[in-house]
């Protein structure tokens, strides 16, 4: 399989995570080009702040193989990682990373950060960004779009109320 065949993985597994009210971020971890583990972010269904969907990738993935260290892995993510799941990269011995989506607001894989590069740690990943990242950013997008517009459908449904309350 190619990058887009495991991105267009990413990409399901990220629809996954909008449908429990997650953000929609999926991840995929290959090992010669066979399905090791998958993740979907799952803060909110968890409460747990580090259940990106990369994290639960790695979890999963180092289960199956019964070892922390996952060399010769790539591990596919529909957005750049954050600084904490880069880390966990680096830490996991991750031998590549493709993403889709840039985040330019938090992206440790170049973006503001580049932790998973970085010459001074004792491992560095091979990157490739912007894989189907038209499609990714997308997801991401209406995701937030419809969020916004519940949000603020729910205040306007509230300021109603009280205006027909007050009558």
């Amino acid at each position: 399989m190619t990058d887009e065949d495991w991105m267009q993985h990413a990409i399901a597994l990220a629809a996954k995570a909008e449908a429990q009210g997650e953000v929609p971020v999926g991840a995929v971890l290959v090992k010669d080009n066979q399905l090791i583990a998958e993740g979907w972010n799952q803060m909110i269904s968890n409460q747990d702040p580090s259940a990106h969907a990369e994290m639960q990738a790695i979890r999963a993935g180092a289960q199956a193989i019964n070892n922390y260290r996952l060399i010769d892995c790539t591990l596919y993510i529909t957005l750049e990682p954050c600084s904490m799941c880069a880390g966990a990269m680096v830490h996991s011995r991750i031998k590549r990373l493709v993403f889709g989506a840039h985040d330019l607001k938090t992206g440790a894989a170049g973006s503001v950060l580049n932790i998973v590069q970085k010459p001074e740690f004792n491992h560095q990943l091979e990157v490739v960004s912007g894989v189907l990242a038209e499609t990714c950013s997308e997801q991401l997008s209406a995701f937030f779009r419809r969020r916004r517009a519940q949000i603020k459908a729910a205040r306007q449904q509230q300021k109603l109320l009280k205006q027909t309350a007050g009558e």
